[in-house]
């Protein structure tokens, strides 16, 4: 049989829908009954249960996950960096108080490979499925020769739900608060670039490359997947901030691109810094092999690295103790990092 011309060009609609045809099957994990209608509609349908909320805002958040997908592409591994997509997309809306309702995604290759999509979306599923977030759709395009042979780039776009006096808008921060660091597992999805300067070219390394320091391979660990710290903020919002009572938990910051000094200060009031103590959370070793072997000024490094705190937790200082237990029986690590003083809307690490 001749090769249809669409084909022959480099977009195989036939292969297309051939991998598509496994959607409802990977899917039927992340299912909410609020979800309507089936998977390969122009749109997903989501019926919002509006008799939960007095006031129910809608809060959306894009994202992609940079550079880390060279790793993923050397090391034919693309589950991980679905997963990725998706956990980074729920912490920033988490960070609002916000409850994840439905992710759609985007995939964009010059020729599509199933064993590659079909590890994407398992990626993307188990994420949304462990977050209770319903993955309704999405678009897959193929465009030879506009992405490098065995490349594509993958983005996401969340939405979720916060009843308008539960959103947290840092507005009750003052002096006297405490900063809580949640561990990180990694570098999650930020500061790659840098990494692989400094681990593959500067220091000729591979992905196989085995580092004591490391216990394992230095692409397994660059290839850790991103921390989803939505559940837990979901448990901790409804214990610690229910209506008619002060709130615990006054603003929480995802530590991604821009580390301490560029994400804490979304959070804060005009008149109220955060000093965080250097020294009192676990520094992965990732991180220190970064600052041992690439030469990057310390100061740079908690700009551009979360440096094994993932999200900070901006609370009401009685309270983080009882909070730090309560974290830590959820089977997370945290430490107490850090507090609010009288300034001027800024982060410092000390």
């Amino acid at each position: 049989m001749k090769q249809k011309a669409y084909a022959a060009a480099g977009v195989d609609i036939d292969l297309g829908n051939k991998v598509k045809s496994t959607l409802p099957q990977l899917l039927a994990s992340t299912h909410r009954p609020e979800v309507l209608g089936k998977i390969g509609g122009f749109g997903g349908l989501f019926a919002l249960d509006t008799k939960k909320y007095k006031q129910p805002v809608l809060v959306g958040s894009a994202d992609g996950v940079g550079t880390k997908l060279k790793l993923a592409f050397v090391m034919d591994r693309h589950d991980t960096v679905g997963q990725d997509l998706v956990n980074h997309c729920v912490n920033d809306i988490a960070v609002m108080g916000a409850e994840p309702l439905f992710f759609l995604d985007y995939i964009g290759t010059g020729k599509l490979k199933p064993h590659v999509f079909t590890q994407l979306i398992r990626g993307f599923a188990n994420a949304c499925a462990e977050n209770n977030c319903a993955l309704i759709g999405g678009e897959t395009a193929q465009m030879p020769g506009f992405y490098k042979e065995g490349e594509y780039d993958v983005s996401g776009t969340i939405v979720g739900v916060v009843e308008r006096t539960k959103i947290l808008d840092g507005l009750s921060i003052k002096p006297g608060d405490a900063v809580i660091g949640l561990a990180s597992s990694g570098l999650h999805t930020n500061g790659y670039s840098l990494a692989r300067q400094i681990f593959f070219k500067k220091l000729r390394l591979k992905p196989n490359s085995r580092l004591e320091e490391l216990g394992g391979t230095l692409g397994e660990e660059l290839l850790k997947v991103h921390v989803s710290y939505g559940p837990l903020i979901q448990a901790l919002l409804k214990k610690y901030n229910l209506v008619n009572r002060s709130r615990g938990i006054k603003g929480l910051a995802h530590i991604t691109g821009g580390g301490f000094v560029d994400n804490i200060p979304r959070v804060l009031p005009k008149d109220c810094n955060v000093v965080i103590h250097k020294g009192t959370w676990d520094v992965l070793p990732i991180f220190k092999l970064i600052q041992a072997k690439g030469g990057v000024p310390e100061a740079e490094l908690y700009q551009v690295f979360n440096m094994g705190i993932g999200m900070t937790i901006i609370a009401d200082g009685a309270k983080a103790d009882a909070m730090l237990n309560l974290i830590r029986s959820q089977g997370h690590t945290a430490w107490l990092i850090g507090e609010v003083v009288r300034g001027k809307g800024i982060a410092k690490v000390v």
